[in-house]
């Protein structure tokens, strides 16, 4: 089985969403291929940091430029083993694209490994790959899970959930276990 990961990044991604699960999977011997649409392989993308302050919602500062390792119009879906979605408010755009809902369409009904965090979810729904799965997401994002049929996973914001190749996590904070978990269904062990 192929060693390629595909990521699929937009502008004001979540910072650290996108950043540790790109280093972490390369630590496990995976290629992983950012990408953007309309963006090619060396442009960037703007992250985000959201942060947990006390507040009704989260916060948001300005996080770093990400340097996209490949172009948007040169993938191909079946060429990669499994698909990561970070959150921030990338997903809120990436879900109008008809091209990334074709991908992401594509790793469900070929039954590969998906991971997606936080606001993630948002593409989930959008694409329609949701119903009769359940699925964790950022809390804000419980009525897409519940509107697209999906049963939404409430779960502590360092958890992970995983209903088949789907596994998915609240916030960055499940890093470890969402990670962990993705790796597993990739096939992939961890022995230290």
């Amino acid at each position: 089985m192929s060693k390629q990961l595909l990521l699929l990044a937009g502008d004001f991604v979540e910072d650290y969403e996108i950043m540790v699960p790109f280093q972490a999977l390369q630590a496990f011997g995976y290629t992983v291929h950012a990408v953007c649409p309309g963006k090619q392989k060396g442009q960037t993308v703007a992250t985000a940091i959201h942060d947990f302050e006390g507040d009704q919602t989260y916060s948001e500062k300005r996080g770093h430029n990400f340097a996209l390792n490949a172009s948007f119009d040169q993938v191909r879906a079946e060429d990669y083993a499994g698909l990561i979605i970070p959150g921030g408010r990338a997903p809120e755009y990436l879900r109008l694209d008809a091209q990334v809902i074709a991908i992401v369409q594509h790793f469900f009904q070929a039954d590969k490994p998906v991971a997606a965090i936080c606001h993630g979810a948002q593409l989930l729904a959008a694409a329609k790959v949701l119903e009769g799965r359940t699925c964790s997401a950022y809390p804000a994002c419980r009525p897409e899970v519940e509107l697209a049929h999906g049963r939404y996973a409430e779960i502590a914001i360092d958890a992970a959930y995983t209903d088949g190749k789907l596994v998915t996590a609240p916030a960055w904070p499940a890093h470890p276990a969402w990670i962990a978990q993705f790796v597993a269904v990739l096939g992939a062990r961890v022995s230290l």
